[in-house]
């Protein structure tokens, strides 16, 4: 059995991880390249310009081979934004998407955050119940035009 370790995120990282997110996202849910761009956006972003003690990626893989990603980012002083969480989905019913939630959760607690958020969508049904799962509520829901297709964009929150 391969061990799976999640390590915090490079910028090395960043090209894979727009091109699967593009990849999976533009297959299984029918998004336009907005999303790819989206996503490219929020690196640069992270990349750029990052509080590293307040802020942080990591990336799960097993023998080198990236699995997914998850951030913990800066919403305000008290609230932190959960982004990129995607999991690969032959990774997907093992536990990873739990355990890599749970360290990001650990993450903003430590870094003195008391509340996380999130924004997905309605389609994303095994994120939403992992959520609805760890003690994340739903705080909206509304349909929405986004990445050239319809869709219910949804809004989470936890407190910490």
């Amino acid at each position: 059995m391969h061990s799976i370790q999640i390590r915090p995120f490079e910028a090395l990282d960043a090209p894979w991880l727009v091109a699967v997110h593009d990849l999976l996202y533009s297959r299984d849910e029918r998004f336009d390249d907005s999303f790819a761009v989206l996503v490219k956006e929020i690196l640069d972003d992270f990349i750029s310009d990052h509080d590293a003690k307040r802020e942080r990626g990591w990336i799960a893989e097993c023998d080198g081979k990236p699995l997914g990603s998850i951030f913990c980012v800066a919403l305000s002083e008290t609230t932190a934004k959960l982004r990129l969480f995607l999991l690969l989905p032959e990774a997907r019913g093992m536990g990873l998407g739990k355990r890599m939630l749970e360290s990001c959760m650990g993450f903003a607690r430590g870094a003195g955050y008391t509340e996380m958020r999130l924004w997905t969508h309605e389609s994303h049904k095994a994120a939403c119940a992992l959520y609805g799962s760890t003690g994340w509520q739903l705080m909206d829901s509304k349909p929405v035009h986004s990445f050239g297709v319809d869709l219910v964009e949804q809004s989470w929150k936890i407190q910490l």
